[in-house]
């Protein structure tokens, strides 16, 4: 098994080559090992895969559970893993830059910080306090005895704000104090994307999902450095599960079944330990 430092380099070293990578999001062991058996490079998880997995909402598990399943989930792969850390559990800068410091000794090798503040009435940090939240957590992360990846995303989008001006602004602002990473989460205009990239000197993450029939290669060509999926393929996982038992239930039928993978190939894929 890799060490962090290894793995850290090798995460840092995928935004430094040409073109753009896929960053898929596991929610489990199972699902994180079956990623890696076909050999992407880097993992990142799913906040809200994770909480659904368990039954609960996005945003409502604990930080210590959060910690907990991400030592698990790193000690499980080889591959690097960056962590969905969603606000990192607090509104003050300082509340930022011990999650991040916990998040380190987990095992994986990045984290993603947002301006999102979880508060319907009020979705998003004011810029100030928003820029102060990414320093705090950059000078934590360059504390660390190895490089950890720090990206810093911007939720306006993500919660119907489709502000391209004061998004950049933000983004922007985060890469000055030092953000690695910067992703406009919930953005799916090619425009709109293509501006991002232009606008700041730094990766830029975007998430693919419904409504964006774009190619790995069209996002390079937009300027995107990274692409994640966020909950989508625990969605695809559940929804198979949904389909298969309203199948059972509405006809008693069990054509489902000659839909699934081979058993020998997945238990090969996610049962054995990566050494």
């Amino acid at each position: 098994m890799p060490t962090q430092l290894e793995k850290a380099k090798t995460f840092q070293a995928l935004h430094a080559q040409a073109g753009a990578f896929i960053i898929p999001n596991p929610w489990d062991i199972a699902s994180a090992r079956l990623l890696e058996h076909f050999e992407f490079q880097a993992l990142a998880t799913t906040s809200a895969g994770y909480a659904f997995s368990l039954g609960q909402r996005d945003n409502a598990i604990s930080r210590a559970e959060t910690m907990l399943y991400h030592k698990t989930l790193a000690e499980a792969t080889r591959l690097p893993i960056s962590a969905d850390l969603g606000n990192c559990f607090g509104d003050e800068p300082e509340l930022v830059a011990e999650t991040i410091r916990l998040a380190a000794e987990t095992g994986i090798v990045g984290c993603s910080v947002e301006d999102a503040t979880n508060q319907p009435t009020k979705p998003i940090y004011d810029f100030d306090l928003a820029v102060e939240r990414v320093r705090a957590a950059v000078a934590a992360a360059r504390a660390l005895p190895f490089p950890f990846t720090l990206t810093a995303r911007a939720e306006n989008y993500f919660v119907g704000r489709a502000e391209l001006d004061d998004t950049i602004r933000r983004l922007q602002a985060f890469r000055q104090v030092g953000a690695d990473v910067v992703f406009p989460h919930g953005m799916k205009n090619r425009d709109d994307i293509a501006a991002v990239t232009r606008a700041v000197d730094c990766p830029v993450n975007i998430l693919a999902g419904k409504g964006m029939p774009f190619s790995l290669a069209e996002y390079a060509q937009l300027g995107v450095k990274r692409v994640s999926v966020g909950p989508a393929l625990f969605m695809a996982a559940l929804s198979a599960v949904y389909r298969a038992g309203r199948e059972m239930q509405a006809q008693g039928t069990f054509a489902f079944t000659n839909e699934t993978e081979n058993y020998g190939d997945l238990i090969h894929a996610i049962a054995a330990k990566k050494s």
